[in-house]
């Protein structure tokens, strides 16, 4: 008998519609544009969900057909040209490869492009009328998804990632896979309930590990070795993205009894709308963490929740940058993505004093400042991270890069690309040790803390301003769903 065959499918973005610069097709190129076998060499290793559903279905002795996955870090939503382009390239290559007996989808869940604001939703449709409704569809899902009922409604079932920090990607992927498998064994009949509910969360609320999360994700533990239930998914939602579907979901996933899905699900909603008040957090100031952070051990991690790359953010807001300035007694570390700034100062050889001009964002807009530096070291911008990480990458692309000190000792790095900063190899492979600073600026909310905790006793998160700040309610929304707390109370 011939090994059951199952197409390997993702596009995979977290859009920020708040963000002004679309992303394009250039974009898709510098993150991870992979088809066929190169999916399985970039990722048969990582700590990624693509990871782990290899590996199950080569365990299981069926036959992966890995046929495109195109990622790009979080940012503006996708151009209609890139996004048609993406969509072509995915069913061309599909097709090459049918007939298949099953699909594994890899989509973000908060993907917008600018024809389709349910972009996931519209692709994962257009692959399920390809393959007709004998063919199963599984998925996996980042907990920070907005999922829609036309998403949903596509595929025999999703899993999503239980972890913020994202370090259980690979464990997600192999329980996708593992779901397709038993369908594909007849030893189950998955069926699927969507629950939307009306809350968002504030991003610094959503750290599984922490309330007010844990109650609730120890709560779907409890619910999930209920007999008949297959898997429950919690997706805390993306808060940045003005599309109807915007806000907090649950998944339940039941063995061919969708009445008990609903039943389970709606022990969840309960849970987390009597608790909602708890979901909306309080706001560190900068004045006020850096006071904090003057006092408490060090190395501190502060987070820059509202230049989060993570999110979608420029990563060049520089308002955490002039506060330390203005302290002057704490020795930090600050990644800036400024192209113009590392171009000038790969002009110089290491050891060389200049004037470096860097511009940055700041509440009031676009700002330029000036520093006296010493050129540290100039890079590729290429680096490694091998341990589970938030993302799952294993190689990471910087661009032309720049790391230049102050004459405290503070270290500025400019970078020509913005990269989410999800493992010290971005400092590591610059020849910094981050241990050697008072302060460690990320440009994040919660992912960077899987990679920075182990070197930074003390962590604030801080409220700055910018396209990813913590107050959602600061934005302005057209097309969100009503009533939705914390915009309205009920």
């Amino acid at each position: 008998m011939m090994p059951k065959r199952i197409a390997l499918l993702g596009i995979y973005h977290e859009s920020n519609t708040f963000v002004e610069n679309q992303t394009t097709l250039v974009d898709f190129k510098r993150g991870h544009s992979l088809t066929g076998e190169n999916i399985r060499k970039e990722y048969q290793d990582a700590h990624h969900e693509v990871g782990g559903m290899i590996e199950v279905i080569d365990r299981a002795g069926m036959e992966l057909v890995p046929v495109v996955f195109s990622e790009a870090t979080p940012g503006g939503t996708v151009s209609a040209q890139t996004y048609r382009t993406l969509l072509k390239e995915m069913m061309d290559l599909l097709d090459g490869v049918l007939p298949v007996d099953g699909v594994l989808v890899v989509p973000h869940g908060a993907g917008v492009s600018e024809d389709f604001p349910d972009m996931d939703g519209h692709w994962i449709n257009v692959i399920r009328e390809r393959v007709g409704l004998d063919v199963p569809v599984v998925g996996s899902l980042d907990l920070h998804a907005n999922v829609s009922e036309c998403m949903a409604s596509a595929v025999d079932a999703f899993v999503s990632y239980k972890k913020n920090p994202h370090i259980d990607q690979r464990y997600t992927g192999k329980a996708a896979a593992e779901i397709m498998v038993k369908i594909l064994e007849g030893k189950i009949k998955p069926k699927q309930v969507l629950i939307q509910v009306p809350l968002a969360i504030s991003i610094e609320q959503q750290f599984t590990s922490n309330e007010p999360c844990k109650s609730l994700y120890n709560l779907a533990d409890e619910l999930s070795k209920t007999e008949g239930i297959l898997s429950i998914s919690i997706l805390l939602g993306f808060p940045y993205a003005d599309v109807a579907e915007m806000g907090t979901s649950f998944i339940v996933v039941s063995d061919n009894d969708p009445e008990l899905a609903l039943h389970v699900g709606k022990q969840l909603e309960s849970c987390i709308l009597n608790n909602r008040e708890s979901f909306v957090g309080t706001k560190n100031d900068i004045p006020a963490a850096i006071c904090t952070a003057s006092e408490i051990e060090k190395p501190v991690l502060l987070l820059d929740m509202g230049d989060n790359i993570g999110g979608g953010s420029p990563g060049n807001n520089i308002c955490l940058l002039e506060g330390l300035e203005a302290n002057g007694t704490l020795k930090y570390f600050v990644c800036i993505c400024d192209p113009a700034a590392a171009e000038v100062a790969s002009g110089y050889r290491p050891g060389d004093s200049f004037h470096l001009s860097l511009k940055g964002t700041t509440g009031a807009g676009v700002k330029e400042v000036t520093f006296s530096v010493i050129l540290l070291t100039l890079s590729d911008g290429h680096f490694r991270e091998d341990n589970p990480r938030h993302g799952g990458q294993v190689n990471y692309y910087m661009g032309k890069t720049a790391v230049v000190a102050r004459p405290d000792g503070s270290v500025i790095m400019l970078t020509s690309l913005r990269v989410p900063p999800f493992s010290l190899g971005q400092l590591t492979s610059c020849n910094l040790d981050p241990r050697s600073f008072d302060v460690l600026i990320a440009k994040g909310v919660i992912a960077p803390i899987a990679a920075y905790a182990p070197v930074c006793p003390s962590i604030i998160q801080v409220n700055t301003p910018g396209v990813t700040q913590a107050d959602m309610t600061m934005f302005t929304y057209k097309n969100r769903r009503k009533p939705l707390f914390p915009f309205e109370n009920f």
